[in-house]
Order: C-alpha cells, then structure tokens, then sequence
C-alpha cells in the first residue's frame, strides 16, 4: 500500500473526476453528528458576547448579526447587517441604557434534500450597551437593503461630559 492510497481524494484512478463527497459522507449517521456539532457550535459562539468587557461597547463578540458602532459627539450610530429579512422581522428596543436587536430569520424553503448549509437560520439577539444619556423620543431606526441603522442622539448632559486630555510629550 502507498501513501497515495490513504488520501481519499486521490482515488479516483484518473478516470473519473473527483469526486466532491467522501464515500463516508453519504452516511446519516455521519450527518447527524456533524449537524449536532453545528448546533453546539452556534450555541456556544453566544458566550463569547455576554462576557464583560472593559470598554464600554465592546461586550458582544463573534455574533449575528455584525454590527457597527460610531460615537460622534452629538449621536451614537449603531449598524447591523441583516441581510435576508424585512424590517418587520426585526425589533429594537432600549432598556435600561442598553439597546437590543432581535429578530428571526427563517429558511425560504422547506428542502428535504440539502446536505450541506452553511446559512444562518432562527432566533437571534444583540445587546449593545449605550453607555450614555441619550435622547430616548428621538431615536431613529432605518432600514435599507439589509442594513438597519439605529441612530442615538445624546442629551446634551452627555455630550459635555466629554473631556479633552492634553498629551504632554
């Protein structure tokens, strides 16, 4: 036996081209193992953004969906990609200085035959903490092609909170 032999994608005599699944790969069994390990694996992927963190906005991790933070001096921008839904699967809330995105994203179709996915689906949410006084009647949410965009205009309390340090050298 070779070592050419023991590469699975090597077999294939060159008479035929390659093919794209491994003869184990075809087993149910096999798929139900990697789908349980997909499962853990999204299921934990959420602990990393509900650690606590020393800046105030960077508590959130490698979650869904990605998000964008700007801190101007008059207005906090946040920004989500959400591509695939409409604004009416998407709800944001602000509580207690913290601003949440929840939403569900559902599978457009119903296929019995897809073997592989790497595609988001179900319930999701991301909190954001504010970490300033903002303008609670005045928050704007926008939402186009995708993105929605959740505009925080601070009070002006917050805003002279703000303290230029000079940097002696």
């Amino acid at each position: 036996m070779s070592i050419r032999d023991l590469i699975p994608w090597g077999q294939n005599n060159g008479n035929q081209a390659p093919s794209v699944f491994r003869d184990g790969e075809r087993d149910p069994f096999l798929s139900l193992h990697r789908e349980v390990n997909r499962l853990f694996d999204d299921a934990f992927r959420s602990f990393g953004s509900s650690l606590p963190s020393l800046s105030g906005f960077a508590s959130f991790g490698g979650g869904w969906p990605s998000v964008e933070i700007s801190d101007g001096e008059k207005e906090i921008k946040v920004t989500a990609e959400v591509p695939g839904l409409e604004e009416k699967d998407i709800e944001v809330l602000l509580n207690d200085g913290v601003l949440s995105l929840k939403g569900e994203k559902r599978s457009e179709t119903e296929d019995k035959d897809k073997q592989f996915s790497e595609r988001y689906y179900g319930r999701f949410e991301r909190r954001i903490p504010v970490g300033y006084e903002v303008k609670e009647d005045e928050i704007e949410a926008r939402f186009k092609n995708g993105v929605l965009t959740v505009t925080l205009p601070k009070t002006e309390k917050a805003q002279s909170q703000v303290k230029r340090i000079a940097i002696k050298s």
